[in-house]
């Protein structure tokens, strides 16, 4: 059994970790990337390649903030638009404007499927709360509180730190460890104190750059290499596992 009274405070990513949004986030992202890469492809009389989930999305979205992930995958295929402002409307061809199309795709998402969350988080929260440890929730989101709210958990953490909090006090995003590092100070928890549970290879990577005590990556991918690579100190496919902590898969010798 994994030893959490070595620890003060849990700081969680939401999506893929809390709640099973990781697919409905990679859905809308592929619908608004692959419609503005089919008009650009026929503005410019190349060919159209689309977005694609299994690369794309890890590689260039998943876990950082919505306007770092639509610059980021322009960039890999070598595509400018201009940066634009985030009162930017939906149908703006800009960074911000594509940012806030998915935004408006994943609220509608939201509304129409709800969200459902892991139950392993869920045992672990009881389970954390129960030895009187803080928790909070740090999401490169600007939905975070709807998603919270709809999954019926918002009254479960000290204190959440999202995309937009973020922004207002200038802090950058997964993979810097900014964010993470706030929620730490905000909590009053030294670093070495608290653990960071991601699912995302910036955020794990944000974890190991920020010092903290114990980074544990959850592998909904069956990708637990990738996650040791970024700095996950162990991997686990269920969160429950980190209460009874003979099953979890420490990080391999080099």
């Amino acid at each position: 059994m994994m030893d959490w009274t070595k620890f003060d405070a849990a700081l969680f990513d939401l999506d893929g970790v809390l709640v099973k949004t990781t697919q409905l986030h990679a859905t809308c992202w592929k619908r608004m990337f692959d419609c503005f890469l089919s008009s650009d492809a026929a503005r410019r009389r190349v060919a159209f390649h689309a977005f694609a989930i299994q690369t794309d999305y890890p590689r260039h979205v998943n876990g950082k903030p919505p306007y770092d992930g639509v610059r980021d995958f322009l960039a890999s295929r070598g595509i400018g638009v201009p940066e634009g402002e985030p009162a930017d409307p939906p149908d703006r061809e800009s960074i911000c404007g594509l940012g806030n199309r998915k935004r408006a795709l994943f609220l509608q998402a939201l509304e129409a499927n709800g969200v459902e969350v892991y139950e392993g988080a869920l045992a672990l929260l009881r389970h954390l709360r129960g030895d009187g440890l803080k928790t909070a929730v740090v999401s490169s989101s600007r939905n975070c509180e709807a998603i919270l709210r709809a999954a019926g958990i918002a009254d479960r953490f000290d204190l959440r730190i999202e995309g937009e909090l973020a922004g207002r006090l200038g802090l950058s995003g997964k993979p810097a460890p900014d964010t993470f590092l706030e929620a730490a100070k905000q909590l009053d928890v030294e670093p070495a104190r608290a653990v960071v549970i991601e699912d995302a290879i910036a955020g794990v990577q944000a974890g190991r750059a920020g010092h903290f005590g114990l980074v544990i990556g959850v592998d909904r991918r069956g990708s637990p290499a990738e996650l040791y690579a970024a700095g996950a100190d162990v991997v686990v496919d269920d969160l429950a596992e980190t209460i009874r902590m003979d099953d979890v898969r420490p990080r391999p010798p080099k």
